[in-house]
């Protein structure tokens, strides 16, 4: 039989452990919690609307169309400011771009573009290769590499017609840029044009340039943006003038409305970059806007 004392000492171990059981069930919810800090403290935070839009102004920002999301974008330039009253200043006179964009993935995406210029088809590439990052092994930049191309279809006549192969110009460009706060973003771009036809032996079929593009935002809705392309020494630098370009991003429901001024007519690579004419402190100002439209195509999961 089993003695009363060895009963007493049972039964007191028993009640010993019911009177611990919440100490231990508190410390290990303590333990749960930190464990959850720690992870999310740890846990990779990537830095999103780094720019508004798909574009600065004239040039790619390094934002892509999210995945299934495509990207209906209109740009608009009117004459320069100083065609005088006349041409109303510009308003009588218009150059257009209809382009669509699509995300394959939330990094990768496609577009396709018409301009009125030159009757100009263009296409691009657009990969999201590094973003900003806080959190592990923090990423300090976001880097989206851009492929484009773009043909020609203008006669020529009475000109000798000119190949197909010599209206294809080509441009890269590596997309670096920072947010520093919710309000400034700055973004670095260097480029290559490459034109398989130029008009003289010395003009220059491979055209360098550097950009540079900055937005900054005023209030909720409203940002000034700022965008300039730099020519480097040649025959293009030498001929032509640098890309120069101001405007304001507009927040309005599902749509960013664009205006600015820029002394470059052109509104994809070909022609900002190595075929800008205008003078933008004498005046050759193209006043135009750009406006996207976003349509979710495929339900992302």
């Amino acid at each position: 039989m089993i003695s009363t004392s060895t009963l007493w000492r049972v039964a007191g171990g028993l009640a010993l452990l019911l009177l611990l059981a919440p100490f231990n069930m508190q410390a290990q919810d303590l333990l749960n919690q930190l464990e959850r800090e720690t992870t999310d403290s740890l846990r990779r935070e990537y830095v999103t609307a780094t720019f508004k839009g798909t574009r600065v102004i004239n040039g790619h920002s390094i934002e892509t169309p999210g995945k299934g999301s495509m990207l209906f974008l209109i740009s608009h330039r009117f004459g320069t400011l100083n065609s005088g009253a006349y041409e109303f200043f510009g308003l009588d006179q218009a150059t257009i771009r209809l382009g669509l964009e699509y995300g394959l993935t939330d990094n990768l995406a496609v577009g396709v573009g018409r301009s009125s210029l030159e009757k100009t088809y263009d296409g691009f590439v657009k990969y999201k290769a590094v973003r900003q990052s806080s959190g592990p092994r923090p990423m300090p930049a976001s880097v989206t590499l851009l492929a484009t191309s773009a043909v020609s279809t203008l006669k020529f006549d009475p000109q000798p017609e000119r190949s197909t192969t010599s209206r294809f110009t080509y441009s890269y460009q590596a997309l670096i840029a920072r947010k520093f706060s919710p309000n400034l973003s700055l973004q670095l771009m260097p480029t290559l044009v490459h034109r398989n036809y130029v008009d003289l032996r010395r003009d220059q079929n491979d055209v360098y340039a550097i950009g540079a593009a900055a937005r900054q935002k005023l209030t909720k809705r409203l940002a000034l943006t700022a965008e300039y392309y730099y020519l480097l020494p040649g025959a293009t630098a030498d001929d032509y003038r640098n890309s120069l370009a101001l405007g304001f991003d507009i927040e309005t429901g599902g749509h960013v409305f664009q205006l600015h001024f820029t002394n470059s007519q052109g509104m994809i690579e070909k022609f900002f970059v190595p075929q800008t004419t205008g003078d933008f402190f004498d005046g050759n100002i193209y006043f135009g806007f750009n406006i996207s439209r976003a349509f979710q195509l495929r339900d992302q999961k």
